[in-house]
C-alpha cells in the first residue's frame, strides 16, 4: 500500500464522516439560533432553555435521518473492507 492509497482512504473517511453528521450539526445550528433570538425578544436569559429543544431535535433528526446516516456508513465500510486485499499487498 502506497501513500496514496493511504490518502485516498483517509480523505474518503473524513468526507463521510463529514456528511453523515452535517445534517444533524445543522439542526441543532438551525434551533439554537432559533432559539437565541426567540431569548433575545423576550429578555429571557436562561442558559438551559435551549437544552431540550436541541435533543428533541437531534433526536427527531436522528430518527428522520438516521437510515439514510447508517447507509451510508455502512456503504463507505463495505467498499473499505471489500478492497482489503488490494491494500495488503
Amino acid at each position: 500500500m502506497d501513500i496514496t492509497t493511504v490518502t485516498q482512504i483517509m480523505s474518503e473517511g473524513i468526507y463521510v464522516t463529514i456528511i453523515t453528521a452535517a445534517p444533524l450539526l445543522l439542526i441543532s445550528l438551525i434551533v439554537g439560533l432559533v432559539i437565541s433570538v426567540f431569548q433575545t425578544v423576550t429578555s429571557i436569559q436562561e442558559q438551559t432553555l435551549t437544552f431540550v429543544p436541541k435533543v428533541l431535535a437531534i433526536f427527531m433528526g436522528m430518527i428522520l435521518l438516521g437510515h439514510w446516516m447508517l447507509n451510508t456508513l455502512v456503504d463507505y465500510m463495505y467498499r473499505l473492507w471489500s478492497d482489503f486485499s488490494l491494500y495488503i499487498k
